[in-house]
């Protein structure tokens, strides 16, 4: 859907300001108990009206020709256009699904048409088609846009959201090429992230030996990330392997990783030393230099194209337009936050917890959690033996759901819709766009089997998808199908995986386990908050630099990186200058995405507290019926309580005392 701004021909209106205003009085007299929408709708359509749609009396006969003064008509019109969209992005969405399954799908190795055919978007040229045979303006004439402070009074009047939805997709202008241009980028530096694995069994410690399997491959930084959690509770040879991967992390983010150990086992790897060797000899190493930040600043330069035709910046768009969330309020939010003393008492638990002083790569601490104190071995071989496939785990989606409380009828509604496929990153979750399609549920699986790091990234994908059928086919109206922002589904995909171990049948008896359930929580928001925090102030830097380079980026970002981490962590683990922050991928493939994770577990937070003691099944249906509100309205009406940091806070202080 396209959501944004308005704006103007080349800064200037197309239309004569009398003409507007004419048209207004012409209709006013026609609908008189409509005139603020009527006016509403007469300029925006104005604002997107070019020379190439017509003259000021072309613009005012369509006007006058196109108003439906009739509600039942309108409401006719409305329902018929919400069929008509629902069928092009449901097939729209079908294609670039084909398109994009190479890069996407362990299927074998990828070829260049693969990348291709994976980069190009067949709905780019959409929106100027729409223009052309103006259905855009009907809509936007009868259905127009309206502001969050607007749609925040609207309630619990169902068509009237659905009505405001309409009204938010076509507010902006934005040629083909550009959407084009920015598709690609985005797909570029998905590539490049999802074949960026480090062959562990090929890497040594300081000391030049050998610790992880010969086999093992891990994404970065997915997988490096779970390996650190992995760790814990494993002694000193644990401990070595963390300091190992942290090391990893650190010559990816400062991109002296030598090229040849990229994606490759050609090559032994020492990350401490930085050096490689082939058959036992020392080899001249290529440092990485730029190209992850390259990639950064490809995804900028596109949608910096974009900024002049919506009259904001990506920032802007990202925040007040599709989070639905002013900037300053997730800044204040997050702030809010990481700046709790609270958290340096958590800090002290792990700090005793561990035995030693804390280290970055604790941001990942993995303790709170019940299966911390579990044989990861014995969780492999049994998620192995359960899903040794995709299909298997196809197989099995309704048992999880049963596991979860959901009748057998609903869960075989729901599990209908969802299909496994194995990934060739670390795993998504892609809905459907229409009815009568399947969401997929992705996760890297093994030759093996599904080991316990793939099944708990499953677990979660499978949140998103269960949310995806859900918000679209059960959602009284199409245009309401979805959530408020990306935060919504992962909220959801966190209560799912929260109960991962749940699924599989094992029980904490420990009477602390609420407590460390929030622990567990406020660190990982400690962790997720700070990144976000990063991933804004990159995009703020490379506005405020528009010219940079690559590398100057990369000195920027890691600047910054060590900048937030001095504010909000030196505080809590007693270094500074820390990188960790800026290992993410997901600023890499998935730009000023992360602020949906730390709201994600906001939210996840505030409705794992409103679910405690209720029938799970039931309120996960209610609540993800109400489909794409606002923020606020949304939670409101799913808890009784607005978006806050107050009830995570209030309940780590409760453990403290």
């Amino acid at each position: 859907m396209l959501i944004g701004s308005l704006m103007y021909l080349n800064g200037q209106a197309a239309i004569d300001p009398s003409v507007v205003q004419a048209t207004i009085h012409t209709l006013t007299a026609q609908d008189n108990g409509n005139k603020a929408g009527i006016e509403k709708g007469v300029n925006q359509v104005a604002r997107l009206w070019q020379e190439t749609d017509g003259d000021n009396a072309a613009f005012r006969k369509f006007c006058e020709t196109n108003y439906l003064a009739d509600p039942n008509e309108k409401y006719q019109v409305f329902l018929k256009t919400s069929n008509y969209l629902e069928a092009i992005y449901g097939h729209y969405n079908e294609m670039s699904l084909s398109l994009q399954k190479s890069l996407h799908l362990d299927d074998g190795p990828l070829l260049a048409i693969d990348e291709m055919f994976g980069s190009y978007s067949p709905s780019t040229h959409l929106s100027d088609d729409l223009y052309n045979n103006k259905i855009t303006f009907l809509i936007a004439l009868n259905f127009p846009h309206l502001t969050l402070e607007e749609k925040e009074t609207l309630g619990t009047d169902r068509k009237a959201w659905a009505y405001a939805r309409m009204g938010d997709l076509f507010t902006e202008r934005i040629p083909a090429s550009l959407l084009e241009a920015a598709s690609g980028a985005e797909s570029d530096a998905d590539i490049y992230t999802s074949q960026y694995n480090i062959y562990m069994g090929h890497v040594t410690n300081a000391k030049g030996h050998y610790l992880f399997p010969e086999d093992m491959i891990l994404l970065s930084h997915w997988n490096l990330r779970d390996e650190i959690k992995a760790n814990y509770n494993k002694g000193k040879e644990g401990l070595d392997k963390q300091r190992t991967v942290y090391e990893v992390m650190k010559r990816i983010v400062s991109q002296e990783i030598p090229v040849e150990v990229i994606n490759s086992g050609a090559c032994e790897w020492n990350p401490y030393t930085n050096t490689i060797k082939q058959e036992g000899k020392e080899v001249k190493a290529t440092p990485e230099a730029t190209a992850r930040y390259q990639k950064m600043l490809n995804n900028f330069k596109a949608m910096q194209g974009i900024d002049k035709y919506t009259g904001n910046t990506f920032i802007d768009r990202k925040f007040n337009d599709n989070m639905e969330v002013a900037l300053a309020d997730v800044e204040k939010l997050f702030d809010e936050f990481l700046s709790a003393p609270e958290l340096k008492e958590v800090g002290k638990m792990i700090s005793k917890r561990l035995g030693r002083k804390l280290e970055a790569y604790d941001i990942w601490y993995d303790g709170f959690k019940a299966r911390s104190n579990l044989d990861e071995t014995k969780l492999d071989a049994q998620t192995q033996a359960l899903y040794p496939n995709a299909a298997a785990m196809d197989k099995k989606l309704p048992d999880i759901l049963m596991k979860l409380g959901f009748s057998a009828e609903r869960a075989n509604y729901l599990a209908d819709k969802i299909t496994v496929d194995a990934a060739r990153g670390s795993g998504h979750a892609w809905g459907a766009a229409m009815k009568g399609q399947q969401s997929h549920l992705r996760t890297r699986i093994p030759a093996t089997g599904m080991n316990y790091k793939g099944y708990n990234i499953a677990i979660h994908e499978f949140g998103h998808n269960v949310e995806q059928t859900l918000s679209i086919y059960d959602v009284d109206y199409y245009m309401l199908s979805g959530v408020p922002n990306t935060a919504f589904t992962e909220a959801l995909a966190f209560v799912f995986q929260k109960r991962d171990l749940e699924i599989l049948g094992i029980t904490d008896p420990n009477p602390e386990k609420k407590a460390m359930d929030v622990l567990d929580k406020i660190w990982s928001m400690y962790e997720i908050c700070g990144v976000s925090m990063l991933d804004i102030s990159v995009w703020k830097w490379m506005y405020a630099h528009p010219d940079a380079t690559a590398g100057q980026l990369k000195e920027a970002t890691i600047a910054l990186s060590k900048e937030i981490w001095n504010k909000y962590y030196a505080p809590v683990f007693g270094v500074k200058d820390e990188t960790v922050l800026a290992v993410y991928s997901h600023m890499i493939s998935y730009p000023l995405y992360l602020s949906a994770y730390a709201f994600g577990q906001i939210i996840e937070f505030q409705l794992d507290q409103y679910l405690e003691g209720k029938n799970f099944a039931n309120e996960v249906e209610r609540i993800f019926r109400q489909g794409r509100l606002t923020p606020n309205q949304w939670m409101i009406l799913a808890t009784g309580s607005p978006l806050t940091v107050e009830p995570m806070l209030e309940a780590v202080r409760e453990i403290i005392k």
